[in-house]
């Protein structure tokens, strides 16, 4: 959201681990009572802290005019700060919960090796995990979604059953330029941009870049969320900006190459959730756009980067599109009612709105049209799927068969609801003769009434038809207690449960080579210990739920979002 908007002396706080201390503001503690909200977490029982100040990290030369404008703004700045101090968060923007417990941020970390392995690590198991998170540099100076943090990576090479481990930043622009004058600057899109204030921070914002104090020209993205390697290079994602090229070196460290625009290619954001063709080997994506029309964009690229021509997608209003899917021929796009007003921010409220009178719908495009008028929209009432695990073409019954997780309230990610958030896998058929679409819960017994959010299916047979779902086990909300893998065609589910104070993340599923059977292949978990503050990686057997090995990590690993596995073979051929 914040790229479209954004698009259009100076002194600052300490970085962390170091400013969090210096302030009081501590990880808390997971022995606590739950809270009816968005992030379950007792936040702490004290005000929210100011920012100290230090010496800016390479300050900018600035002229006798833009220092007389940084220190007017800086002003403004402090007493919006100070007049916000009074005024209590929603918990879907305070960071006192956002970002507590196991979601405070971490320090980079170098390479560490030789690290301690329990039990076996396959043998068939070569290269490097890689899996992304928000983690933000500074303290927040006001409100503060888990969205809105820096992107950081962490990353475990695997080699001849040993591992090492490595997270480091995604040096993106915004975080450069927020490191060299040593707080934050650029306005944070969900958890400052709602109401008045969030019109204030837009208006400070335009103000710095009017008088050459910060520079928007080359994105204002995170790159927190998603993670996807094609042609021989790794991008991390989110879906306010282009891509970022990482690069993982032969130690396993990794090193930040660029902002990536495909070689002039790609001119708008990509959204955090590409789809990899793995038969045809082209990258299919989407570009949303909150501010002006088109709303939306497809393109796809092909297999050696080279971009197609994009292809505008009418919809009424700019809508939150997070993920879609991909069929053989197909592209499922949703269009659902979690929508974008500014106009609400003049009111007081949070842009990001559930639109009630809209009606859900999803539109079936053929991946090589050339316009919209070849889209099939098939309404779809009371839908909203935050992620699309797959879909697939059912030529006997002529329909679209597409697998997500329907949430309901739809928009209690972003804004606080009385209601508990529930996620329930859902199966979607949508019949283009008729062009009407049905839906079913898919999982079958009473007692497997969980939350089942962040997964996958096996990479290797996206938008075919697949029988297997690993699932994050998203109870008690928004913690991961195991994940499940759900039989798609007789709705049963095995679940492995990580016990005690163990909660994880997304569950990626590794397959054994191309083998036949579609679960042969192992899952990898980041897993942290909330009583004993360790964290580990476990990899188990997919077929059997069985733990294969647990990597003891050096350092705690935060709960993030979505990652990838880049075989040894692949890294030899990256590219800068």
């Amino acid at each position: 959201m914040v790229s479209s908007l954004l698009t259009m002396s100076m002194s600052g706080t300490k970085t962390w681990p170091q400013a969090h201390i210096d302030l009081g503001f501590r990880p808390i503690k997971t022995h606590q009572k739950t809270i009816k909200c968005t992030v379950q977490i007792e936040p702490l029982n004290r005000p929210l802290f100011t920012p100290t100040t230090t010496t800016a990290h390479n300050p900018l030369r600035l002229n006798i005019f833009q220092k007389a404008a940084a220190i007017a703004i800086d002003a403004a700045e402090r007493a919006l700060i100070s007049r916000e101090q009074d005024t209590p968060l929603p918990k879907t923007a305070d960071p006192r919960v956002q970002i507590a417990g196991n979601y405070f941020p971490v320090p980079e970390s170098p390479v560490r090796r030789y690290l301690t392995v329990e039990g076996t690590i396959p043998d068939c198991i070569d290269g490097v995990y890689v899996r992304n998170g928000a983690n933000p540099m500074f303290e927040p100076i006001a409100g503060h979604h888990l969205f809105d943090g820096d992107g950081m990576v962490h990353a475990v090479k695997i080699t001849n059953g040993s591992a090492s481990y490595a997270c480091r930043f995604t040096k993106t622009e915004r975080l450069v330029q927020e490191k060299r004058l040593g707080r934050p600057v650029f306005p944070k899109a969900i958890g400052e941009l709602h109401g008045h204030s969030g019109i204030a921070r837009l208006m400070l914002f335009y103000a710095r870049k009017i008088f050459g104090l910060i520079d928007n020209q080359n994105g204002v993205g995170v790159a927190n969320a998603g993670l996807v390697y094609f042609n021989n290079r790794l991008f991390a994602m989110s879906e306010d900006d282009l891509p970022y090229q990482l690069k993982i070196t032969q130690t396993g460290d990794l090193q930040t190459v660029g902002r990536y625009d495909f070689n002039g290619q790609l001119k708008s954001a990509m959204i955090a959730h590409p789809k990899l063709d793995p038969v045809t080997k082209e990258l299919h994506a989407l570009s949303y756009d909150v501010v002006s029309k088109p709303y939306l964009k497809y393109f796809r690229f092909s297999p050696d980067g080279v971009k197609s021509p994009e292809l505008e997608i009418p919809l009424e209003t700019p809508t939150m599109i997070h993920d879609f899917a991909i069929t053989e021929n197909f592209v499922v796009i949703p269009d659902q009612q979690v929508v974008f007003k500014l106009g609400e921010m003049i009111f007081g409220k949070s842009p990001v709105v559930f639109d009630g009178d809209k009606v859900s719908r999803l539109g079936i495009m053929p991946k090589h049209a050339t316009d919209a008028s070849e889209i099939i929209w098939v309404n779809s009432p009371e839908t909203f799927c935050f992620h699309l695990w797959n879909a697939w073409e059912s030529p006997e019954t002529e329909e679209i068969v597409v697998i997500g997780s329907c949430m309901s309230p739809a928009d209690s990610i972003f804004n606080e609801r009385d209601e508990s958030l529930r996620s329930v896998l859902s199966e979607i058929r949508i019949n283009l003769k008729t062009r009407e679409a049905t839906r079913r819960a898919l999982l079958v017994n009473e007692e497997d009434d969980v939350n089942l959010e962040i997964g996958m299916v096996n990479r290797n047979r996206l938008g075919r038809k697949t029988r297997f779902a690993f699932l994050a086990i998203a109870d008690p909300w928004p913690k991961v207690s195991g994940f499940a893998k759900v039989d798609l065609f007789t709705g049963e589910m095995e679940k492995y449960v990580y016990g005690g104070e163990k909660y994880g993340g997304e569950p990626f599923f590794l397959p054994n080579g191309n083998g036949e059977n579609e679960d042969d292949g192992y899952i990898f978990c980041h897993v942290h210990d909330e009583e004993k503050e360790k964290s580990e990686l476990q990899i188990i057997n997919a077929v059997n739920l069985k733990l294969e090995a647990t990597v003891k990590l050096p350092s705690r690993v935060p709960y993030g979002f979505h990652g990838t596995f880049v075989e040894s073979s692949e890294l030899v051929n990256q590219l800068e």
